[in-house]
Order: C-alpha cells, then sequence, then structure tokens
C-alpha cells in the first residue's frame, strides 16, 4: 500500500505548482543535489519524463555546471538542493551568473519559515540575499488555502519573467518549502496557472474574446496619442472604458462606473466581461474590483509586474500603453464579432441609475453631488480618502478636469499637502480638495504655509469621526457606538467646533465659509465656485453633517435602482 503511495507525484501543492509551471514555461534541464527538503520536489521531477535529470553531489560544482550548460545550450538550467549550508554552496556559481546574465534557476528546499531562528536543525536564514546572485528571489510557502496557492502561482510566475527581463534577465532563487509529506499518490498533475509576459518585440495573442473591457486604475495626464489609440481600440473591439474620476480618461468611450458596480439591487449588464485589460496604477473604485467577473484580465504596464487585481490575472503586457492599443489596431489584428455595444449599454446604464438617485440627507454624497456638475472647467479637483473620494466618484464633472487622489499609499495622510503642491505648480487653474476632518487635522499644518495662493479652494467635511468606519461594508460598523472612540477616533480636534478652523483658516489668510444645513451650503456655492480675482484669498468650506446621515446618504444611492 505504502508502495503504491509513493508511484506519483506528492499531495504538497506549491511543489505540484512549481512542476506544473516549470512544464509549461519549458524547463526541463534539473541537476540535483542529495539531500532531504528538496526531495518532494526531485521525486515529483524524476517520475516525470518531461524534465532531463543530472546529479552532482557537491552544489558549488553543480551551480558551475548549470553555468556551463546554460551558456551553451542557450536554455535555462534548473539546480535543486537541501537546506542547511548546501545553498550556500550556490553563492559562488550563482555570482558568475549574474554578471553573465545566465538563466540559471536555484531551488532550496527548505522548512517553513516558522522554524527559523528557533535552532531547528539544518534551518538557516534565506530571507536575505546578496545583491548581485539572482535577479528576484521569491519564497514558495506551503499550501494551506487559495490564498497561499494564488501567492505561489504570482511568484513563481514573477520569477520566471524575470530570469528573462528583469535588469536584462539572469539567475533566479525560489526557495521551496516543504512538510516532507509521504504521500505522492497524486497520479494527475494539477494545471497551475501561467502568466506570460510578453513585450513590444514579442509575437502579441489574438483577442478572441466577444465582451471586452477596459479597467482604469488612477492615471498621470493621458497623451492624445494614448487617447486616440484607446479609443480607435473601443470603436474596433466595441469595447468600453470603465473608470473612475481619478483615472482622468475623457475619450468617447469612458463610463464613471463606480455608481452603476456599487448598485446593490442590480446587476450592471456589462460586469460580466471576456477579457479586461487592466491600465493605470491603484484605484479607490472598490465597487467595480468587486463586481467586475473577467474570464480572464491582461495587465499593460512598462514595469511589466504582476498585477492580479482581480484574480484573474492570464497575461502581461511589459510595454507602453500606447503601444499596447496601437498594435491591436493594426489590420493583422481581427475583432470577434460582438453583438452588443458595451459602451452604449453601460452609458445607459449610467444614466438610468442617475435619474434614480433620491433626494439625500445633508452629508459628503449630497455636497459631492451639487459641487460635481458646477467645478468650473480645465479645474484641478483633490480627493482624499477614503469617503470623499467615493462620494465624489457618484457623480460626473466636465471632461476638461482633471482629478487626483492620494491611492498610491492609500493613506489618511497627505491630501492637504498634495493640493497645495499641485495649485503651486499650475497657479492659473483653481484647486479643489474636498477632504474629511480626520485627515484635513492630520495635515493640517500644510494651510500655514506661506505659499498659499488663492486658486486653493477646501471643502472641508466635519463630520466628528473617521465616517468611513462607520458606513458601508466596513465591518467595523457592526460595533456600533463602540467604534467610535477608537476605532473612528470620534471627540478630537474640538468636537465639530463652529470656532476652530474658521480662527486657524482667517487668522493665515483664508476666506472662511460654512454650512451644516443644505440652504446654507447652497447659498456659499457660488464663492466657493468664483474664479480667481486680484483681491482673491483661498477658500476654505467648512460643512458639518451628522454620521447618520453619512450612512443614510451611502445606503440610499447605492440602493436607489431596480431594473423595471
Amino acid at each position: 500500500m505504502l508502495t503504491e503511495n509513493l508511484s506519483y507525484y506528492t499531495d504538497e501543492r506549491n511543489v505540484q505548482i512549481l512542476i506544473s509551471l516549470l512544464k509549461q514555461w519549458g524547463l526541463c534541464q534539473v541537476i540535483v543535489s542529495p539531500g532531504t527538503t528538496h526531495g518532494t520536489f526531485v521525486r515529483c521531477a524524476q517520475i516525470d519524463p518531461f524534465f532531463k535529470m543530472y546529479s552532482c553531489v557537491d552544489e558549488r560544482s553543480a551551480a558551475y555546471m548549470a553555468c556551463g550548460m546554460a551558456a551553451e545550450s542557450g536554455k535555462p538550467v534548473i539546480i535543486a538542493c537541501t537546506q542547511a549550508t548546501a545553498s550556500r554552496n550556490y553563492l559562488p556559481a550563482l555570482t558568475e551568473a549574474y554578471y553573465r546574465k545566465l538563466p540559471v534557476i536555484a531551488i532550496t528546499g527548505a522548512r517553513e519559515e516558522a522554524d527559523i531562528g528557533s535552532l531547528m536543525p539544518q534551518v538557516i536564514d534565506r530571507r536575505t540575499v546578496p545583491n548581485d546572485v539572482c535577479v528576484m528571489s521569491v519564497n514558495i510557502p506551503v499550501v494551506k488555502d487559495a490564498v497561499d496557492e494564488r501567492s505561489c502561482e504570482i511568484e513563481l510566475n514573477k520569477a520566471f519573467a524575470a530570469m528573462k527581463l528583469k535588469n536584462g534577465g539572469g539567475p533566479i532563487h525560489i526557495n521551496l518549502e516543504s512538510r516532507y509529506s509521504l504521500n505522492f499518490g497524486v497520479r494527475q498533475l494539477p494545471l497551475a496557472r501561467k502568466i506570460p509576459t510578453y513585450t513590444a518585440e514579442d509575437e502579441l495573442p489574438t483577442i478572441e474574446a466577444v465582451r471586452v473591457g477596459i479597467f482604469v486604475g488612477a492615471h498621470n495626464r493621458w497623451s492624445k496619442r494614448l487617447a486616440n489609440a484607446v479609443d480607435a481600440f473601443c470603436e474596433k473591439y466595441n469595447a468600453v472604458v470603465l473608470c473612475d474620476h481619478t483615472s482622468n480618461y475623457r475619450g468617447k468611450y469612458g463610463v464613471l462606473y463606480p455608481l452603476v458596480a456599487g448598485q446593490r439591487n442590480y446587476r450592471s449588464k456589462v460586469a460580466d466581461l471576456d477579457l479586461l485589460i487592466h491600465i493605470g496604477s491603484v484605484s479607490g473604485d472598490y465597487y467595480s474590483q468587486i463586481t467586475i467577473n473577467a474570464g480572464a484580465v491582461w495587465r499593460v504596464s512598462p514595469d511589466g509586474n504582476l498585477a492580479d487585481l482581480l484574480k484573474q490575472l492570464k497575461a502581461v503586457f511589459q510595454m507602453t500603453e500606447e503601444k499596447f492599443f496601437e498594435n491591436y489596431n493594426l489590420p493583422e489584428f481581427k475583432a470577434s464579432p460582438s453583438r452588443e455595444n458595451l459602451y452604449k449599454t453601460a452609458k445607459n446604464e449610467q444614466t438610468e441609475i442617475e435619474k434614480s438617485i433620491p433626494e439625500l440627507p445633508f452629508s459628503n454624497i449630497f455636497c459631492c453631488n451639487k459641487l460635481a456638475p458646477k467645478i468650473p472647467a480645465d479645474s484641478v479637483v483633490h480627493l482624499a480618502i477614503l469617503s470623499s473620494l467615493r462620494s465624489m466618484n457618484m457623480f460626473r464633472m466636465d471632461k476638461t478636469i482633471t482629478t487626483y487622489s492620494n491611492v498610491g499609499g492609500f493613506g489618511i495622510d497627505g491630501a492637504l499637502s498634495t493640493a497645495l503642491g499641485a495649485s503651486l505648480a499650475s497657479p492659473e487653474k483653481l484647486h479643489f480638495l474636498i477632504v474629511g476632518d480626520l485627515a484635513f487635522f492630520y495635515d493640517i499644518n500644510a494651510l500655514g504655509n506661506r505659499h498659499v495662493s488663492s486658486n486653493l479652494r477646501i471643502l472641508l467635511v466635519n463630520n466628528g469621526l473617521g465616517v468611513e468606519f462607520k458606513v458601508g461594508f466596513n465591518f467595523l460598523r457592526l460595533f456600533e457606538k463602540d467604534t467610535n472612540p477608537y476605532m473612528a477616533a470620534e471627540g478630537h480636534f474640538g468636537s465639530k467646533s463652529p470656532d476652530l478652523v474658521r480662527h486657524w483658516a482667517e487668522d493665515l489668510g483664508f476666506e472662511y465659509l460654512t454650512a451644516n444645513n443644505k440652504k446654507s451650503f447652497s447659498g456659499n456655492l457660488e464663492k466657493f465656485l468664483s474664479p480667481i480675482q486680484e483681491d482673491s484669498k483661498p477658500i476654505l468650506f467648512e460643512v458639518f453633517t451628522e454620521e447618520k446621515n453619512e450612512h443614510d446618504a451611502l445606503e440610499m444611492i447605492l440602493g436607489c435602482y431596480r431594473e423595471h
């Protein structure tokens, strides 16, 4: 019975993923040194006829053998050894491979990371490697759940792509954890997800998909060349660009998607796609990320990183966005016939849902609803994390407006300073910042900067706490009032004092406006949005709202639409 259980592949899932991906990437030459912790890998490679196996007792010699074999054959060579000091003997040859850019794959067996530093026999710490022995080092943990499995796939695909592309290519290191499973009874090797990386010099895959969308994260201003290429692509493939304000896409085929994607009683007709092309950086549009279901995601970025946002990444294109879309606009790439124009479908959805928005209570969302269509053309809008960003993303603004948010680090700090810096860089434009009270007070020192000029306009929504932790799908709201004192930091900064910000702002040369209801808000909008005059001051407009209204407004706008 035990013999039967030793005849096939291991049940260690991380080893299965490694074996599967080595085969899919065509990596078959293996030089093995004796040992135990890499034993499950060696056994699987040994019984699979795909691999061509070699043995070498001395790890230093094995690694130099790999250098010679890789240089002569022009193909990657795998070396595999056990834990303890065995892997240290790889260093001289890996250094040689690094400077000669030879494709050597060093697999080092290991106990689990938790054993490091516990005086376990043979356990050494490989978490830090010298700078010039590999272009990438990854740890492949024992798989305990789907998250671990996805991590193994991503990390291995990253390493295999780096071997060819990072800094001109070179050796890579794979630290492979093992629990020494004795079960080798897996007859059919499960297929792991291969994620190839394409460059502009490669032959690119065809687009077989019928339903194609483009998802844009935060993006700097678009060049005319890129905008034209994306519009031509959408026209050719009947595609739609799903974006929020920070995408800064202002072409023909964009739909401000958060309002549509966030509806609780309706599923968008464009949410299910065959192919989603992902460009840009981090997006604060959580609703689209949760709602969109794509059969495949293609990531396009010059950095070539495997950004698996929707967990369906199937290919990475390491090239400029302009180059990608221009390539697929060429006549040799044929578009699959589609009976539906996804842009028109999504645009109609957006329009119908906008008609269903009810009268909202006085809140951040209410203020953004009234403010968005009135912000002057060619202005710059800055949105603080996260309530202000989400609120403004529900409503359309003029297409000439540029929008920014600190979604890169996605922290509470810096919104005010960022807006200040941008306003100094383009003094001829109005710069608007919508910010909540915690983020505002966190960065309040920026108000005292002597360079502040009259083109800066700040809308401060003061609800007395971090309301983000009390609304939407944030699990902290489940604790109700217990959330307030610590998790939502209620009661700081004057507890919604009507005088604190007024005195601070006016003493620093700002014009101060305030509102605590819809009437007073509307009455101050004209002044807040007024053009820059010779005698203008920077304006701070403090709006006082209530926690309940913030909660109710979000619930109302996300539940406003049902398909008739």
